[in-house]
């Protein structure tokens, strides 16, 4: 009897074929994936965390009983921000008069804190009052004006460059 021929295969290393590849791409893609986001969340801060949460909402009945001084007085806020010129200019009314003098007023930016700004304001005895500015970037800007004793404040929020004109009032607050 003739011995039974055997299908002889060429035998090669698994390392030459390409499907154990192709399997193990997955996995090496999930760990790599996961690799990013662990450098990630380390890497980057999340500005929208307050680290003293229970101090700072202690200060929120403070803030509100200083938009509720600004509405007693009837105060509102007209700002305008000339890009060209680069000056942002503002009028105050008030039902009780106008507060001049000393004042504080901060551009928040909705999303990055290192980009807020806080411009001393004079104001005049009408209230009106001129400050240069650098160029403002394309943001939703929370805006505060509040006087140096911190006794009131107007808050509200200007869309720029969508509003090149805002009307804040103690009333929308």
């Amino acid at each position: 009897m003739q011995s039974m021929n055997t299908l002889e295969c060429p035998s090669t290393p698994w390392y030459k074929h390409r499907w154990p590849w192709l399997i193990m791409l997955g996995p090496f893609l999930v760990v790599l994936a996961g690799s990013y986001t662990i450098w990630l969340s380390y890497s980057q801060q999340d500005a929208l965390v307050v680290g003293d949460y229970y101090r700072q909402g202690k200060a929120i009945n403070q803030d509100l009983r200083r938009d509720q001084a600004a509405s007693r007085l009837g105060l509102s806020l007209a700002l305008h921000f000339d890009a060209a010129a680069g000056r942002l200019t503002g009028a105050m009314r008030g039902a009780q008069g106008i507060p001049h003098g000393a004042m504080t007023l901060r551009l928040v930016h909705s999303t990055r804190p290192e980009k807020d700004i806080v411009l001393p304001v004079v104001a005049d005895a009408e209230g009106h009052f001129a400050v240069s500015l650098p160029m403002l970037e394309m943001a939703r800007w929370q805006v505060m004006l509040e006087d140096q004793g911190r006794t009131w404040r107007i808050n509200g929020v200007w869309p720029w460059p969508q509003q090149a004109t805002a009307t804040l009032s103690a009333d929308q607050s």
